[in-house]
């Protein structure tokens, strides 16, 4: 283990794991598997916790849906083990874009050039006292 990997490990709690969470999945942890990101899951002994090391930075959404439901105990059956096929309408997974330039932005909104659309006529605004 690097020193900046070992100071990221004391220091943050953003960026992969901490002590604290590696000394716990030394002693209690049992490896289920990985996903096409790189994050790790494990499981307590026993199976009553499940938790995830990210690969990079902590981001919930970067869990893909299949894990996520194993994460959440709505599945004991891990993806690995299990002979899943995708349904064709199904799309791959994508992570949360918020704050990023990959957003989604409205239009009408603040962020994008776009003016909102003019309102057509079906609409009329209210006033106190009609």
């Amino acid at each position: 283990m690097s020193i900046k990997t070992t100071l990221l490990e004391i220091f943050t709690w953003w960026n992969g794991q901490t002590v604290g969470t590696r000394f716990f999945t030394w002693r209690k942890g049992e490896r289920v598997g990985e996903d096409q990101f790189g994050n790790i899951y494990y499981q307590e002994r026993g199976g009553k916790r499940r938790w995830v090391i990210y690969n990079g930075e902590a981001e919930a959404s970067s869990i893909p849906p299949g894990w996520h439901g194993w994460m959440h105990h709505r599945t004991d059956v891990p993806p690995p083990k299990e002979a899943y096929v995708a349904h064709a309408w199904e799309q791959p997974h994508v992570p949360n874009m918020t704050g990023t330039a990959g957003a989604y932005r409205p239009h009408g909104s603040i962020l994008t050039p776009e003016a909102r659309p003019r309102v057509t006529g079906d609409y009329d605004a209210w006033t106190p006292g009609s």
